[in-house]
């Protein structure tokens, strides 16, 4: 069966972008570079990324493109900064304050990369992306996140949905089933734990990760999207009945066992881990984990299911929604057409380089490819299928709210995993970091 992963997500984007096949295909490197720079003088690109794990597919397919780049132009070096997610935040953050932004950065859509855009620290992209097709070969719509008074600042990586890995071996030494409910998947908790199998695993160091489990179940007890939209339209506030429900539902997952002791001293990737070593037996995590987890241990033994619903609220079928990590060109890079190049021809070349080391699942770009035959797993296969589903869904909190709010909200959360908390003192913390940010 042959798969053309595109537009997956048209429901839930409210976007106006243009669609297309991607023209590149079967073109020469060369052909993509992108570049017309003849120039012999030696230039080093600093690239800061976010593919520090070399079991990652994704790190091993970023150092082969730009080994090829630096073949194609031996002047040309592209010095990498590899970092996990949280580390390389707070490493944009403190260079920007200096106004030293690496010649291409990372940034997240939306309301996180606003800061950045408004203190003008990014270069447009429009003319870039111009260059042999590239925008027709983005997903429709997908770089509307990315996009401020017409002007395009980054591209993205990824487009994805928050899933449920579940590993299948463990459920039946376990004696559980696949949960329908919340409910029951406290159950399927206990159970585990009871049996000494770790029920799931987090890397709560990285306070995202705790954050985008509990949006997911916001969406459910909210029974619907829109949630912090309401909040940012005064419509309600933190001190909703359904955000306290939200509260409540994640400290009961914690409080039953869920997370492996001493979640917030494991990073994203050693969290992560847990998982793709068989030492855990759930993982709730954006459909972006997929290429990692099929090159491990555990791959065929892994399925997924819908986060499910909350005392009977909410729709399966609405997902957490991530436009992806995006790559930025910083306005004041020295070799600011040198580095537009080079990320033209690293965005050209990033959808057939992601399919072969089997890293295609939830990109932003367009994959056309048999994904069975490319020897793709079940597990792939099944979360290709629940991409069908999406019918709407919120995105992050740090995606939606200003910083000031998002770090009071990432604190609350993380804090909950060492102490359990009356839900109406996290509303009322929610509710005085929002007041004391608007």
């Amino acid at each position: 069966m042959k798969l053309v992963l595109a537009g997956t997500l048209a429901l839930s984007l409210t976007a106006c972008g243009s669609g297309g096949d991607n023209g590149n295909e079967g073109k020469s490197d060369n052909a993509a570079a992108g570049g017309t720079n003849k120039s012999d003088k030696n230039i080093t690109i600093t690239f800061q990324n976010i593919y520090p794990d070399p079991t990652d597919p994704k790190n091993g397919m970023m150092k082969k493109i730009v080994k090829q780049y630096e073949t194609e132009h031996p002047n040309i070096k592209i010095e990498l900064d590899s970092l996990n997610t949280d580390q390389q935040k707070l490493k944009l953050k403190t260079q920007a304050a200096s106004k030293e932004v690496p010649d291409i950065t990372v940034v997240n859509p939306a309301a996180q990369m606003k800061p950045f855009v408004e203190a003008g620290l990014f270069a447009p992209l429009n003319d870039m992306v111009e260059q042999n097709g590239l925008k027709d070969t983005f997903q429709e719509g997908i770089l509307d996140w990315y996009t401020f008074d017409n002007n395009l600042y980054a591209l993205p990586d990824g487009n994805n949905i928050g899933v449920v890995y579940y590993n299948k071996e463990l459920f039946e030494q376990g004696g559980v089933e696949v949960p329908t409910t919340f409910e029951e998947m406290v159950e399927v908790v206990k159970a585990l734990k009871a049996k000494d199998i770790q029920p799931m695993a987090i890397g709560e160091k990285d306070t995202w990760t705790g954050s985008f489990l509990f949006m997911n179940m916001l969406l459910r007890t909210n029974n619907g999207p829109g949630f912090l939209q309401d909040v940012i339209d005064g419509k309600k506030t933190f001190e909703d009945p359904a955000f306290k429900d939200a509260v409540n539902s994640f400290q009961e997952l914690i409080q039953a066992g869920a997370f492996q002791e001493g979640a917030t001293s494991f990073d994203y990737n050693a969290g992560e881990n847990l998982f793709k070593t068989g030492k855990a037996a759930m993982y709730y995590m954006g459909s972006w984990a997929t290429g990692g987890i099929e090159t491990s241990s555990v791959n065929g033994k892994v399925g997924v299911f819908k986060f499910p619903t909350i005392n009977g609220k909410g729709n399966p079928d609405e997902f957490m929604l991530a436009p992806g990590s995006a790559f930025a060109i910083s306005a004041n890079s020295k070799h600011l057409q040198e580095t537009k190049d080079f990320l033209n021809y690293f965005m050209i070349n990033f959808p057939k380089e992601a399919f072969a080391v089997k890293g295609a699942v939830g990109l932003a770009q367009k994959v056309e490819g048999d994904f069975k035959e490319a020897g793709y797993s079940d597990m792939a296969m099944e979360v290709l299928s629940l991409f069908k589903d999406v019918k709407g869904g919120d995105l992050a909190f740090d995606n939606t709210m200003n910083p000031g709010t998002a770090q009071g909200h990432l604190t609350s959360i993380q804090n909950l995993f060492v102490q359990k908390k009356d839900a109406a003192d996290v509303a009322k913390e929610h509710q005085s970091a929002y007041d004391s940010n608007k």
